[in-house]
């Protein structure tokens, strides 16, 4: 059974690092699951140089990045979170979840964000038509339902909603092929695209 179920451990040593912002520095913390994670890993040059901080865990569902969200967010002092989740609550990684408790999840985590005056961006799901580990869940239409509950929400809240899914959906509201070689995680070519996407809004 694992102890640590939001995964505190996983950034200990590197947020004890983080020295205090600069006036005048833009940092921004990445949260989010292996699609948040595997960015910096598939394209480390659009982390290099910057003050953006990634704090993403594979696997994880929002009840986890909640839970983990005052140490490798608060206590980092940014002047805005980048949130990309929802993926793994479809999949069910924690236990069966419906859209309504992703948003109450990604709603408080908002909140959080705008009471410490954050700049919020929140990414729409990426498209799947499936997930090579939950192969009876059919998550295309899901993903694109919680996609618009999602970018109404940002609205209502004064987010900015980055859309993603519309530049890599396919015409079954897959992933096209040319932005990720499992159906879900993006390659370098579909990080590329994300972060062209998300610097026009930065």
């Amino acid at each position: 059974m694992n102890d640590d179920f939001f995964y505190l451990k996983r950034y200990a040593k590197e947020n004890a690092l983080v020295t205090k912002p600069v006036e005048g520095e833009n940092r921004i913390v990445f949260l989010g699951d292996s699609i948040t994670e595997f960015w910096l890993e598939e394209l480390p040059s659009f982390f290099e140089g910057r003050s953006f901080i990634n704090r993403g865990i594979s696997g994880q569902t929002t009840p986890q990045l909640l839970g983990r969200f005052e140490q490798d967010v608060l206590s980092l002092n940014p002047n805005s979170l980048h949130l990309l989740a929802g993926t793994n609550d479809i999949a069910g990684n924690t236990g069966e979840m419906t859209i309504d408790m992703t948003l109450q999840n990604i709603h408080e985590m908002i909140r959080l964000a705008k009471q410490n005056q954050m700049n919020v961006y929140i990414g729409s799901v990426l498209p799947a038509s499936s997930f090579g580990w939950k192969p009876l869940v059919k998550p295309s239409m899901i993903i694109k339902e919680l996609n618009e509950k999602l970018k109404k929400l940002s609205v209502e809240l004064g987010c900015i909603y980055i859309d993603y899914h519309k530049a890599m959906q396919n015409s079954e509201g897959g992933m096209n092929t040319t932005y990720a070689d499992d159906g879900v995680h993006p390659n370098k070519e579909g990080y590329i695209l994300m972060a062209n996407i998300l610097e026009k809004s930065l």
